[in-house]
C-alpha cells in the first residue's frame, strides 16, 4: 500500500470511527486502518454494552434522544457535569487528569447529541435500571446505550463512515510512525495481505486500543497472573501502536499497572466471542455474596452500585485461588439478576450444605460464611434501586448495602473469573487530543483517542465513561 491521505486513523472502534467521521466532516480525506478482517471488525466496541455516561440537567434531555417515548414511568436524578466529574475523581482516587476529565465531562452531552444527529440510535439500558411494575428507576448518568448495544453502535458508525466515503482498509496493520527530521508526522508504515508499504499523511490518529489482548504486555505492566486472565473483548488489541507511539517519543501517562477488569462467566472463552459479545459479564453481585474456592467472602459486594465497582472486582477475583469465585443468591434477589446471566449455567441447591457439595467448596467453610453473614445482616426493607444502607454489623469484609440474609431456597450460584476489558495506561494527550512527548511538547501531526490514551482512569472507573471518553476525544482528534 503506497498512497497518501489527509488523515490516517489507526483502529476501527468507537473512538477511531468518531475521529474518522469528524475529520471527514471537516473536509479531510480519511483512511481507516483496521487490523482485523471484515467479519471481526470493530475493536472492543462490538463487545461492549454500548452504555454512555454523560451529563444532563433534567431527565427530559435524555428522553428526547430516544426514537420513541418508553412505555414505563422512567425515574432518574439529574446528572450535572460536576457530579460526573466527581464520580471520575472518586473512583480514580483523585488521580485522574483534571484538564482531560473536565473536557470529557463538559463535552459529553454535546457529543451524544452529535452522534444522535449523525444517525446513532439510542435506547434505555437494561443493565443498570431496576423495574418495579411500571416504575423503571435508573442511577444518575446511566440511562442510555446505543440501540443494539456495542454491536449496534459499531454497525451504525461503520454505516455512517461508509456513507461519507471514508475508506477502510481491513487486515491492515500499522507498524511504525514515520517522522521527518523535525519530528513531524509524515506517514505510517503498514502491512496487509498484499505486503508492506507506507501511507504518506501529515496526520495520524492512534485509536487502536490498549494491550489487553497481549499476555506478554499484561504480565510486563500489570503483574503476576495477568497473563492468564480471560479477555472480554477483541483479540486484536495487542498494543503494537501504543509501543510505536512510545518509540516515536510519546509520553507514557496514567495507570500503566491498572486495568478495567470485571467478573465474567468462569466458562467464558479465552478471548471475546462475537456470538456472546458482552453477555459473559456478571454484575449483579451486590444482591448476593461472593465466595472463593475455599468458601470465604473476600470483597464488600455492596460497597456501591456495581457501575462504580465492577471494573475493580475482576482484580479481586484474580487474587483468589485459581482466579475463581462463586456468586450466590437466594429467591429474595435472584429475580434482580441482569439479563446477561441468562447465558450462564447456574448451580442450584435447597440447602447451603448441598450447594457447597455441588460447587466444590468446603462445606464447613461455606456454611460458616453464610451463617456469619446472615447473623450480621440487619432487619429492614430491601431497596435495590437505591443505596439502602442495609449494612452488616461486625463482619469482615463488610457488606455496606443490600445485605439481605441468604435464607430463602433454592440457592443459586454462578461461577466467575477475572475478565480484562481494557488497560488504563497510555499516551499523554492535551486538550486537542494531540500527543505530547516526554518534555510535554506536542508531536506535530500525531493525535490519539480512546483506550490508547492515559490519565483518565486509575484503579477503577464509572461505567459508561470509557465509550464516552473515546467519542469525545475522537471528535476532537478528527
Amino acid at each position: 500500500m503506497n498512497t497518501d491521505r489527509d488523515v490516517v486513523v489507526v483502529g476501527a472502534g468507537n473512538a477511531a470511527l468518531t475521529a474518522a467521521i469528524a475529520a471527514r466532516e471537516a473536509g479531510a480525506s480519511v483512511l481507516v486502518l483496521e487490523k482485523a478482517p471484515f467479519e471481526l471488525r470493530g475493536g472492543n466496541t462490538r463487545f461492549s454494552g454500548g452504555v454512555f455516561r454523560f451529563a444532563y440537567s433534567a431527565l427530559e434531555e435524555v428522553l428526547r434522544l430516544l426514537p420513541e417515548r418508553p412505555d414505563a414511568d422512567v425515574e432518574a436524578e439529574a446528572y450535572p457535569a460536576d457530579r460526573f466529574y466527581a464520580d471520575i475523581m472518586r473512583t480514580s482516587g483523585g488521580k485522574a487528569d483534571p484538564l482531560l476529565t473536565g473536557i470529557l465531562v463538559e463535552r459529553s452531552t454535546e457529543t451524544v447529541q452529535w452522534m444522535h444527529d449523525l444517525g446513532v440510535e439510542w435506547e434505555l439500558t437494561e443493565i443498570f435500571g431496576v423495574r418495579e411494575g411500571r416504575r423503571w428507576r435508573f442511577p444518575p448518568g446511566m440511562l442510555l446505550r446505543s440501540r443494539g448495544e456495542g454491536l449496534g453502535l459499531s454497525n451504525g458508525l461503520f454505516s455512517i463512515a461508509e456513507s461519507l466515503g471514508i475508506e477502510i482498509a481491513y487486515e491492515t496493520k500499522g507498524l511504525r510512525l514515520q517522522t521527518d527530521s523535525a519530528g513531524r508526522i509524515r506517514g505510517i508504515a503498514v502491512r496487509s495481505p498484499a505486503g508492506s508499504g507506507e501511507v504518506a499523511t501529515p496526520a495520524v490518529v492512534l485509536a487502536s486500543g490498549g494491550f489487553e489482548a497481549n499476555p506478554e504486555l499484561r504480565a510486563r505492566y500489570l503483574g503476576v497472573g495477568w497473563d492468564t486472565v480471560t479477555v472480554r473483548g477483541t483479540a486484536y488489541n495487542t498494543g503494537e501502536m501504543l509501543l510505536a507511539g512510545l518509540e516515536a517519543g510519546a509520553q507514557p501517562y496514567g495507570h500503566w499497572s491498572g486495568c478495567h477488569a470485571t467478573p465474567v462467566d468462569a466458562t467464558a472463552p479465552p478471548v471475546g466471542d462475537l456470538r456472546l459479545t458482552d453477555k459473559t459479564n456478571r454484575l449483579s453481585y451486590p444482591y448476593g455474596i461472593m465466595v472463593n474456592l475455599d468458601g470465604w467472602r473476600f470483597v464488600d459486594e455492596g460497597e456501591e452500585f456495581s457501575q462504580y465497582t465492577y471494573a475493580k472486582i475482576g482484580r479481586a477475583i484474580l487474587a483468589q485461588p485459581h482466579n475463581r469465585a462463586w456468586q450466590i443468591f437466594d429467591q429474595q434477589t435472584v429475580h434482580l439478576l441482569e439479563e446477561r446471566y441468562a447465558t450462564g449455567r447456574p448451580v442450584q441447591a435447597d440447602t447451603i450444605e448441598a450447594l457447597a457439595l455441588a460447587i466444590g467448596v468446603p462445606r464447613a467453610a461455606l456454611v460458616e460464611t453464610v451463617r456469619a453473614f446472615n447473623a450480621a445482616a440487619p432487619a429492614g426493607h430491601f431497596q435495590p434501586a437505591v443505596r439502602d444502607g442495609r449494612a452488616t454489623a461486625g463482619l469482615q469484609p463488610p457488606k455496606s448495602n443490600w445485605a439481605v440474609p441468604l435464607e430463602r431456597p433454592p440457592f443459586v450460584a454462578y461461577p466467575v473469573t477475572c475478565g480484562i476489558t481494557f488497560t488504563y495506561g497510555g499516551l499523554r494527550v492535551d486538550e486537542q487530543a494531540r500527543v505530547l512527548d516526554t518534555e510535554n511538547h506536542v508531536i506535530p501531526g500525531l493525535f490519539a483517542t480512546g483506550e490508547i490514551t492515559g490519565g483518565f482512569f486509575y484503579f477503577n472507573y464509572p461505567a459508561g465513561a470509557g465509550l464516552m471518553r473515546g467519542a469525545v476525544f475522537g471528535r476532537i482528534a478528527g
